[in-house]
């Protein structure tokens, strides 16, 4: 189920069996923005994701990478992917760990060009991405 936001409908959360997407933060939307201002956008969206990465590392231990080209290959050749990974499958997961019993992920989100860069946060009781080494 997607949650929206009160009174504004926009997107809160995405919630199915065994994980959670929630938004951490969310930059102004970029439309009418261009050139110059765009890029800084991104970079200070980037810069918030590498800092996060990087205090996960230090509370969690160092983080894994996952591209998304099995999932986006598998889409490709009609194969069915899991809720998780269909949601996951436009972005690469700059950060996954393991803690205990579950897997967290961070990654940027953005539906299309125009759109605010939002900062997301996966918990989930499976693996938060198929890695493509097998994993």
């Amino acid at each position: 189920m997607d949650e929206g936001e009160p009174g504004t409908g926009e997107w809160g959360a995405t919630e199915r069996e065994g994980f959670r997407i929630v938004p951490l933060r969310e930059s102004d939307g970029l439309v009418g923005v261009y050139e110059r201002e765009w890029e800084e956008a991104e970079e200070a969206a980037s810069a918030r994701l590498t800092s996060l990465v990087g205090e996960l590392d230090r509370r969690w231990g160092a983080h894994r990478t996952a591209g998304m080209r099995v999932p986006v290959f598998r889409d490709l050749a009609g194969e069915p992917l899991p809720p998780l990974y269909r949601r996951c499958a436009t972005r690469a997961v700059p950060g996954t760990w393991r803690c205990g019993g579950r897997w967290a992920a961070v990654s940027l989100d953005q539906c299309d060009g125009d759109a605010p860069v939002i900062l997301v946060a996966v918990v989930a009781d499976r693996p938060a991405v198929v890695l493509d080494d097998g994993e």
